[in-house]
């Protein structure tokens, strides 16, 4: 058995729980994302049910080897992981944006047919949870066995959803690359922007997210 993965249950077990969940595919992406953090959290097992459950609404397989799903994490830390490690979609296969809004949500894009939804969990998640676990130590541990265990639709709120973007655009070209005029950095994946009869990055063009110390 994979080293981390024995970690990962023995550090489910620590926390307390049974991890012969029913659904295996479940048990391996909690295996992943706890193995990533030495632990397991509520918001990890939400992300990892987030995108099954999506990948169910649109018909893909998962993890994809591909571009085909794109996820838009509106927080990150633990939550992100946890969609991550069901879907495959990631910062790093250019998959996954963030879109810091500080909510534990995510819409999923078909990026070949345009098909999106917005998963969030249901506003009284948390009492269900306690409710459904009477028994746990405490409510944190009554979310993360419940969160396992409860039906879709008793945990997530489903919205069909367009995006206010270009899926292409978001996606860009692999390989296209400009050099800024003004101040001659490489700009990828079709960043760059015109300006003044110039191609520009966002940064000169007035956009930066930082400034230089006076």
């Amino acid at each position: 058995m994979n080293k981390s993965v024995t970690c990962a249950q023995a550090v489910l077990a620590q926390a307390g729980m049974d991890i012969a969940i029913a659904n295996p595919k479940l048990k391996e992406m909690l295996a992943q994302t706890s193995a990533l953090h030495k632990h397991l959290c509520p918001r990890q097992v939400l992300g990892v049910r987030m995108g099954l459950y999506a990948a169910e609404i649109l018909s893909l397989e998962l993890p994809q080897r591909d571009k085909h799903l794109l996820a838009f994490v509106e927080t990150d830390g633990c939550f992100a992981d946890g969609v991550s490690a069901a879907t495959g979609c990631s910062m790093g296969h250019r998959t996954m944006r963030l879109v810091d809004y500080g909510k534990v949500a995510v819409t999923f894009v078909d990026t070949h047919d345009g098909r999106a939804v917005r998963l969030s969990p249901m506003l009284d998640v948390r009492p269900r949870a306690v409710a459904a676990v009477p028994a746990a130590a405490n409510r944190w541990k009554a979310q993360l066995e419940a969160y396992q265990r409860l039906r879709n639709d008793e945990l997530f709120e489903v919205k069909a959803v367009q995006l206010n973007m270009d899926v292409e655009a978001i996606v860009g070209k692999a390989g296209v690359r400009v050099n800024c005029a003004i101040c001659g950095e490489e700009i990828l994946n079709q960043r760059a922007v015109v300006k003044d009869e110039q191609t520009i990055c966002r940064g000169c063009a007035g956009k930066s997210y930082w400034s230089l110390m006076k």
